[in-house]
């Protein structure tokens, strides 16, 4: 009873969306782990795109945010939890007019970089195998926080002019793909989880899209920190 009041109580605490919760998971994580479930920290890089923008090119970002691997059978486990820092986006996009004459002929040669800020659950079915390796593949979830698109144009040196314009009421709220993943567990199984991600969005994300859809997709290269799992073995083999 203990233990799901204190998933509740994460659950709840990460609705917030504040920096706090890091730091509250890094400090009372190791409570929320059992035999049947592990918690932990979740972050690394990603590559993300838009489909049917023209030479556009992958967008770098960074993710972060925690996880939760809950056992269903043996080496099979259901893998959830929130990415509370999840950039999505392209790069290398073509300038566009926004309205004021004199930013438009400033920012008639400008490269864009659109920028697109999510919240993400991902709801994945995890199988180990070989002890140390993992498969995973379900469906994602992901809101929209805020939309930028960052205009820079090089005049004597590197972006000297730099506009950003928001555009978040141009896009849905709500994006919605598959994931699929393949991973390696440090230490004979007890470690750091290592892995390789693939999200392919199936929601148009754009509102009232009349053209091609507007796909988001983003490759992640991941680690998977869990939080008080030796403290846990610790006290099962003192016992």
């Amino acid at each position: 009873m203990k233990r799901a009041l204190l998933l509740l109580i994460a659950f709840l605490m990460v609705s917030t969306i504040s920096k706090s919760q890091i730091l509250i998971s890094l400090v009372f994580g190791d409570k929320l782990n059992s035999d049947k479930i592990e918690y932990g920290m979740d972050g690394g890089f990603n590559w993300s795109n838009i489909s049917n923008l023209e030479n556009s090119g992958l967008n770098m970002g960074l993710h972060l945010g925690f996880y939760f691997d809950i056992k269903m059978k043996e080496n099979l486990f259901l893998h959830t939890g929130l990415i509370l820092k999840s950039p999505m986006g392209a790069k290398r996009l073509e300038s566009y007019t926004i309205g004021d004459p004199h930013l438009d002929s400033v920012l008639a040669t400008a490269t864009v970089i659109r920028d697109l800020r999510y919240f993400n659950v991902p709801i994945l079915l995890k199988y180990r195998f070989l002890d140390q390796f993992y498969v995973e593949a379900g469906p994602q979830l992901g809101l929209l926080t805020k939309a930028y698109d960052n205009f820079s144009v090089d005049i004597t040196d590197k972006s000297d002019v730099a506009f950003k314009n928001n555009v978040t009421d141009q896009y849905k709220r709500i994006d919605a793909g598959i994931t699929v993943g393949l991973g390696y567990r440090l230490y004979k199984g007890h470690g750091v989880n290592l892995g390789v991600r693939y999200y392919y969005g199936m929601v148009d994300i754009l509102k009232d899209n009349s053209e091609s859809k507007q796909l988001n997709s983003s490759i992640y290269i991941c680690a998977g920190i869990p939080i008080g799992v030796g403290k846990e073995e610790k006290k099962a083999n003192a016992n």
